[in-house]
């Protein structure tokens, strides 16, 4: 059995050159239900076991930016799956460092499976939520603003088929 551990630390943290905050890659886990084709969307509560968001953390030296972004997905939401071409990316106020304003990316993950244990298991919940649910439940606009770009791409998908 192979264990898993989070990254630790900022040595190979990416900082952006326009904002000289981190710059932060995260996805969007969904899947597709067969019954309806609507979407759902795995959704985490912060380290502090509060809120809506989607996986996300710094961008590191050694790794792409869907690397990261399938990392993030293992490390905080326990899922494996494909990335799909980034939704955009948005510029956002650090709640913890008042003065930083980062990048964040943010990627559409197709979830392949889900994981009976992952590194930040202890610390984090996971739920599947509807696409309503977490807008009305997640605080972050730029999160929000990424899974309506995610919703009309899969509807802009459906109507091609």
């Amino acid at each position: 059995m192979a264990v898993l551990v989070a990254r630790q630390g900022r040595e190979l943290q990416r900082y952006s050159q326009r904002t000289g905050g981190r710059i932060v890659v995260g996805c969007i886990p969904y899947r597709v239900r067969r019954d309806d084709g609507e979407l759902e969307v795995l959704v985490i509560t912060s380290q502090k076991g509060h809120g809506m968001m989607f996986p996300k953390g710094g961008w590191e030296e050694d790794e792409s930016m869907d690397e990261a972004a399938r990392r993030e997905a293992l490390e905080e939401a326990g899922v494996l799956g494909d990335t799909e071409p980034v939704l955009g990316f948005w510029h956002y106020q650090s709640r913890r460092y008042v003065d930083q304003t980062y990048e964040g990316f943010m990627f559409p993950l197709r979830v392949a499976d889900e994981l009976h244990q992952w590194p930040e298991m202890a610390s984090r919940k996971r739920t599947w939520a509807t696409v309503n649910q977490v807008m009305d439940g997640c605080p972050h606009w730029w999160m929000r603003e990424a899974l309506e770009k995610l919703v009309a791409r899969h509807a802009k998908l459906q109507s091609a088929l």
